[in-house]
């Protein structure tokens, strides 16, 4: 599996996005994405799944340190005292005594900024997070956060897939040494009856979706494609035999515009 370095944390390019995914299924599909070879699991406080997460990741009897797993602390707790708590019950729910990277999961501007990174860098500093990062986080965000952080940040988890042009995030991070994590990186599945994919795969014998994960991965973008189907597990992570060619890379960014975006909430940020 190939790995994507950021501030010293070694990220697996290819992940298990776990949102809306609850109960058996959710602990059985973890379970059997990591015996199907997946080594990066991602989740967060808001998905009511974590325990379900914890249950998958135990079910393996894989080793604690070949697993990288994620969550996320909601808005609703960025107040330091809450940071630190919640992180805790995370953990407890999950059952480990760290988890490898804990992002903030959405900008909150009704907490000072300074004042929850300062928090977040202490839950790592006290050993329950080994990394630390943001999700959702714009240009502007971003780069505040780098500089108000007393501990380094390793990525910006967003919204990305070949509808969505992502370009100024993405220098954004390479420029702070941030690694990019796509969500919803096969755009919901809305790629799979896209022609220009269809075509592009028929020449490498691969499907649509797998495609659209290689272009992430091609341009150093860890993927946490979700999905609740046994076989399109195995689909998701057979995308490391095949090349994309750079005009191949091109047709497929030509496809993106800013307002291909998918997930957009009232409280979300003025987006680049």
């Amino acid at each position: 599996m190939q790995s994507i370095e950021a501030n010293g944390a070694t990220i697996p390019a290819i992940g298990l996005g776990t949102w809306e995914l609850r109960g058996r299924t959710c602990a059985r599909l973890v379970e059997q994405a990591l015996k199907l070879g997946y080594r990066h699991i991602d989740t967060a406080q808001v998905y009511e799944n974590e325990r379900e997460v914890g249950e998958g990741l135990h079910a393996s009897r894989l080793r604690r340190d070949d697993v990288f797993v994620t969550t996320k602390v909601w808005t609703t707790h960025f107040a330091p005292n809450d940071l630190a708590r919640s992180t805790k019950d995370s953990l407890t729910r999950l059952r480990l005594s760290e988890v490898d990277l804990l992002l903030l999961h959405w900008p909150n501007p009704h907490v000072p900024l300074a004042e929850t990174l300062g928090a977040l860098a202490h839950v790592k500093k006290l050993g329950m997070t080994r990394h630390i990062g943001v999700s959702n986080f714009t240009v502007a965000l971003l780069d505040e956060a780098v500089a108000l952080c007393p501990e380094p940040l390793v990525c910006d988890q967003v919204e990305y897939h070949p509808y969505l042009d992502q370009t100024r995030v993405k220098e954004a991070c390479a420029r702070h040494g941030l690694a990019l994590v796509a969500y919803s990186p096969v755009a919901k599945g809305r790629i799979k009856n896209d022609p220009t994919l269809a075509r592009i795969g028929q020449a490498h014998r691969k499907s649509a979706a797998q495609v659209c994960l290689r272009w992430l991965v091609q341009q150093n973008v860890c993927a946490i494609p979700r999905t609740s189907r046994i076989e399109r597990l195995s689909e998701n992570i057979d995308i490391f035999d095949f090349t994309l060619s750079d005009e191949e890379m091109l047709e497929i960014s030509a496809m993106g515009n800013p307002k291909g975006r998918l997930t957009d909430f009232g409280f979300a940020p003025k987006w680049d």
